[in-house]
C-alpha cells in the first residue's frame, strides 16, 4: 500500500519553546505530498470504496488533487490561510460524492485559521487541525464512533493536544498523532455505518475499512513526512 506504512501565540504551550516556525512553503510541500500519495493509492482506495460506498473515493480524490495541483502556482507565494482556502474550495468544486465537501470544508475551516500567516507555529498548526475537524464534523453531522474520517482525524488530534501537554517537542507529537490516526483507522473496519451510502448496508458494513478514514490516515502520514523532511533540511528540528 505504498507509504501507508488562529491565532493563538506559538510559544504558549509546553514544550513549544524549542519549536521551529513553520511556513507557507511546508503547506504547498503538504499539499503536493498529499496529492502525491492519493494518486499512488488511488485504487486501493477505490478498492476499500467498492466494498460499502460507490468505488469512487479514490478516483474522485485523485480528480480534485490533480486540479488542486494546477492552481498552487497561482497561490504559491501566498500566505499558509490563502493557500490551504484555495485547495478547498477547489475540491469542493472538482470532487463529486461526500469527500469533496467534506474535505473541501477541512482545508477552507484550517485556511481561516491561518488566515494572513505567512509563518506559524505549533499551536497555530493545531488550532488549524482542530477547526479542520470541526468543519468536517458540521459538514457530515457525524461524530466519532459511526465509521468515517473522524475516526481518524478525532483520536490522531487528541493524541497531538496530549503529547503537546505533556511537554513532547512538534516532531514526537506528530509522530504520536500519526500513530493515533492509524489505529483509528484500523478501529472503523468492526464498526457499524451509520453515515453515507455505507450506511444503507447495515451490518453487512461491519469487517470493512472505511475509505475515508483510510485516506485521512494517508493525509496524516504526509504531515509527519514534511514536516520531518522540512524540518530536518532546514536543521530547525527539535526531534529527539
Amino acid at each position: 500500500m505504498g507509504r501507508v506504512s488562529d491565532s493563538v501565540p506559538a510559544a504558549s504551550s509546553s514544550g513549544a519553546g524549542s519549536d521551529p516556525r513553520l511556513t507557507s512553503a511546508l503547506v504547498i510541500d503538504f499539499v503536493e505530498g498529499v496529492a502525491a500519495i492519493i494518486k499512488a493509492e488511488r485504487q486501493y482506495l477505490t478498492t476499500l470504496d467498492s466494498a460499502i460506498g460507490d468505488a469512487d473515493h479514490g478516483i474522485n480524490l485523485d480528480r480534485g488533487f490533480s486540479a488542486v495541483l494546477a492552481k498552487l502556482p497561482e497561490v504559491a507565494d501566498q500566505d499558509a490561510g490563502t493557500i490551504l482556502k484555495t485547495v478547498g474550495t477547489t475540491l469542493v468544486s472538482t470532487v463529486g460524492g461526500a469527500s469533496g465537501p467534506l474535505y473541501g470544508t477541512a482545508f477552507i475551516r484550517a485556511g481561516g485559521a491561518l488566515a494572513g500567516r505567512t509563518e506559524f507555529g505549533a499551536d497555530e498548526l493545531i488550532a488549524a487541525l482542530d477547526a479542520a475537524l470541526q468543519g468536517i464534523m458540521a459538514r457530515g453531522k457525524a461524530s466519532r464512533g459511526e465509521k468515517t474520517m473522524i475516526d481518524t482525524i478525532a483520536p490522531a488530534l487528541d493524541a497531538l493536544k496530549a503529547a503537546r501537554a505533556n511537554g513532547a517537542d512538534l516532531l514526537d507529537a506528530i509522530h504520536e498523532a500519526t500513530a493515533a490516526a492509524k489505529a483509528g483507522m484500523e478501529a472503523t473496519i468492526p464498526m457499524l455505518a451509520t453515515k453515507g451510502r455505507a450506511s444503507y448496508l447495515g451490518e453487512r458494513s461491519i469487517g470493512h475499512q472505511d475509505p475515508g478514514a483510510t485516506s485521512a490516515y494517508l493525509m496524516a502520514s504526509v504531515l509527519q513526512d514534511t514536516l520531518e523532511h522540512t524540518l530536518t533540511r532546514e536543521g530547525g528540528t527539535s526531534h529527539g
